[in-house]
């Protein structure tokens, strides 16, 4: 093509052709980091990974492509209309979507370790192996640093007082544990600790679970703590489940 018959495309053309490239591969790009991750082709940050440059290539098709087809008038230039209105809304809607599940972030510290008891934290021990296998990069000991900024932030999460026998309890906790699908990697009901591992449901991220039963006057104290193997923050989602399985744990023993 000549540089006379290029300038003599319709405007808003290139915009277009550009804006509707970057949709395609945007789309693309999100589909194989939330795939990857459950088929076991991309680790949980490289599936992350793909996911978030596959939504800024989203979003800034949306942006050039509202430039061609407003340059255009609407008709996309020589880029067929309905493939360039087709690749907008395709974007946007794919951004809105992923906004909408987005985890709930207000309040949440930049923290990866909680716990019910931060004077006395349940331990990893078995599966610390686990963690450094499964390449962990946050160590297995509580980050006491945390806990200010844990307090601050979830009030709420403490230990469960519940008046029935700790045997009685343990078995109930190995059943919320079963409930949720987390994975059990020790169970020991003599010293009353429980470990598993829980991932979360789209990049498989694996965060780390000890809960703690012990005996009172009144019956039994339970506690928990989760902890992130990766990243700095976790967006709050080691609260969340902490909070879900004292609750399911709370109605199964009342």
């Amino acid at each position: 093509m000549t540089e006379t018959e290029t300038n003599k495309r319709p405007l808003g053309t290139r915009w277009c052709g550009i804006g509707s490239f970057m949709a395609g591969l945007g789309l693309f790009t999100a589909v194989v980091g939330l795939l990857g991750a459950a088929a076991g082709a991309l680790s949980p940050m490289g599936s992350f990974g793909a996911f978030g440059i596959g939504m800024l290539l989203c979003a800034l098709s949306t942006v050039i492509l509202l430039i061609g087809l407003i340059i255009s008038k609407g008709s996309g230039g020589a880029i067929a209309g309905g493939r360039a209105w087709g690749a907008w809304i395709a974007a946007v809607l794919v951004i809105v979507i992923s906004m909408s599940q987005r985890p709930s972030v207000d309040g949440a510290p930049s923290i990866h370790d909680v716990t019910t008891d931060i004077d006395d934290p349940p331990l990893f021990v078995e599966i610390v192996a686990v963690r450094e296998a499964g390449g962990a990069q946050n160590p297995p000991e509580y980050a006491s640093e945390f806990a200010e900024a844990q307090q601050a932030a979830f009030p709420d999460l403490t230990t469960l007082e519940i008046s029935t026998a700790p045997g009685v309890v343990f078995a109930a906790a190995e059943g919320v544990v079963e409930e949720l699908g987390w994975e059990v990697v020790a169970s020991d009901p003599a010293t009353g600790r429980l470990e598993a591992t829980a991932s979360t449901s789209y990049f498989k991220f694996k965060d780390d679970v000890v809960v703690r039963v012990r005996a009172t006057a009144e019956g039994s104290e339970v506690d928990i703590r989760s902890k992130s193997r990766v990243g700095r923050g976790d967006m709050g989602a080691n609260a969340a489940r902490m909070r879900e399985f004292l609750a399911r744990l709370q109605s199964a023993t009342g």
